[in-house]
Formats: structure tokens, sequence, C-alpha cells
């Protein structure tokens, strides 16, 4: 998906009245500007799951997609851990049913293949109204929503500067390997930086199209960066955000 049609998916989703993407198109997105996505398919009900998870390896992911909901953890619209089709079509009915009392529209689901373990990291951006595209890299859960442990560079970045986004950060210690737990990835990492604010990367490329990204979390393991979860805010079309 080059940016031309990755431009197109975001005016589509917007022409739809959506001020934010649908995790898989934002997902198919990001993986079309080569960040590592979890291998996903869509499913509209329980009954397509056998014939859509044959190509997919367990444990399994189940997550609601829905304009209303935001935070999936916080209204229970996301499982993981499932081993096989029998329970993700019992966590998908279980959940519908959750989710229609509290009067959330469910679109379609969500299955994957469950990342594995890692550092929890952090990365994406936001277009400023002075600077322009800005890329963003940190540490996930309470480095980034408590200590604020993050790092921004004025877009594009080079694989330089972003290894030295990481190495500002408190928690780089987390990354390097810490009290027995093995070192992650730094060249996977900031690779996906790069492709997220370098040349040619998301944010540099759509600008005019959106106001930010995130995602988070990003997995990090020995090997790879796995985008977990992708969120990503339209901007208001040329017209509209024209002075």
């Amino acid at each position: 998906m080059p940016a031309d049609a990755a431009k197109a998916v975001l005016r589509a989703a917007r022409a739809q009245g959506l001020r934010v993407v649908d995790e898989p198109a934002a997902k198919a997105l990001l993986a079309s500007f080569g960040v590592m996505t979890p291998a996903m398919r869509v499913v509209q009900s329980a009954a397509e799951i056998d014939g859509s998870v044959s190509m997919l390896r367990p444990p399994y992911v189940l997550k609601a997609v829905s304009p209303q909901i935001i935070h999936k953890s916080d209204v229970g619209a996301v499982r993981v851990g499932l081993r096989d089709a029998r329970e993700l079509a019992m966590a998908l009915d279980e959940m519908r049913i959750a989710l229609a009392a509290k009067a959330l529209r469910v679109e379609h689901w969500l299955v994957e293949e469950m990342a594995p373990p890692g550092v929890e990291c952090v990365i994406g951006g936001v277009i400023d109204a002075e600077f322009g595209p800005m890329v963003m890299a940190g540490l996930g859960g309470v480095f980034v929503e408590v200590m604020r442990d993050v790092s921004f560079r004025i877009c594009p970045i080079e694989r330089r500067e972003a290894l030295e986004m990481l190495g500002e950060l408190r928690g780089a210690p987390l990354l390097r390997g810490t009290r027995g737990r093995p070192p992650v990835s730094l060249e996977a990492l900031a690779d996906a930086l790069v492709r997220i604010g370098g040349e040619g990367g998301v944010l540099p490329s759509l600008a005019g199209e959106l106001t930010e990204i995130d995602v988070n979390p990003l997995i990090v393991t020995g090997d790879r960066a796995i985008a977990v979860d992708v969120r990503i805010v339209l901007g208001a079309p040329a017209s509209e955000g024209a002075p």
C-alpha cells in the first residue's frame, strides 16, 4: 500500500464519518509501511471462526471493533490466550451479549495471533501546528502513563536518531536487559521508529490526512517489534483545516 493508497484508505474512513480508523484498517496501513503486525482475520460472527483461523497459530486474541470503543480493556472488548476455535466462538458470543447490554455496537471482530512476551513500548507521533510531523518513542505501561518517559524528534528521522531517542529514555536499561531479563532488539525497535517517522514513513507521507498515530503497545523481543494495538486519528479535510 503506497502513500497514495494509504491516503485513499484514510479518506474513505473520513467519508464514513469516522474520527479514528478502525483497527484492522489501521494495522493493514501500518504493515504496508513495513511495521510488523500480528497475523489476523476479520469475522462478522462466531459462525465464521472455523474457516477464518485455520491459517493462524494459537493462542489467539479476540477484539471487538467498534467506533464507540476506544479502550477495549475498559469495557471487556478484548480476550487473550484463547486456545482454539471453540474458545474463540464462546468468547465472541459472551462479548457480544455483554457489549450489547452496554449499548455498544460491534461492527466486526478481529482474531489475531497472540504476540510473544517482550518489553512493552510505545511509538507514534503527531502533526504539530508549528513543527509539522513529530515522531515519538517511549516505554509502555507505567513509564508512559505516569512518568511520561518519552522522546520526540521532528520528522524525518534516520536510524541514528532513532537509536538516540531510545537511549534518552529513563527506562532504557529495560531495553538493554536488566535483572536477568534478556535484552530486546534495539535494531528492530529503531527500524519500526524509522518506518513511522523516517523519510517516506507514515507521518511524513500522511501528514495531511492524519493528526496522530499511536502504537501502544509495540511488543519488542530479542529479534522483532510487533504492533499489537494501533490508533490512527484522522485530520480534518483540507477545506475544513484551512484558515
